[in-house]
């Protein structure tokens, strides 16, 4: 499937994206900057895959068009470097429910958390 459109919501921090068929699936900041596809959040194998924690406040500060295949989001914590392919954007969207409970998982038998290190309020 091709992603047709893309709509990014700053105040609850979620982005729509449109796929050809008419269909639309809404992806949280957080679900999308913990599932990169980036080298240094995958790894080169799931041995050395990096578990990301502490990221239930990130946002999308950029999201930039990369040829007619894919997105490379840019977040507020400053990770820039996975590129969200159309193939990819559909795999996220056939198993969001799957991958979320595997990462909440791993956040808990790593003893982590996906609230923030330090508390900082916004006005």
């Amino acid at each position: 499937m091709l992603v047709r459109k893309v709509h990014y919501h700053q105040q609850a921090k979620t982005l729509d994206v449109y796929f050809d068929n008419d269909a639309m699936v809404s992806f949280s900041a957080e679900f999308l900057r913990v599932l990169s596809p980036s080298a240094d959040v995958k790894g080169h194998s799931p041995a050395t895959a990096t578990l990301v924690a502490n990221k239930k406040q990130v946002a999308i500060s950029k999201i930039n068009p990369v040829g007619h295949y894919a997105l490379r989001l840019v977040f507020d914590d400053g990770h820039n470097s996975g590129l969200y392919s159309w193939q990819y954007f559909e795999h996220l969207a056939n198993n969001q429910e799957a991958l979320w409970q595997d990462y909440l998982k791993k956040l808990s038998s790593s003893n982590a958390t996906r609230e923030s290190l330090i508390n900082i309020k916004t006005l």
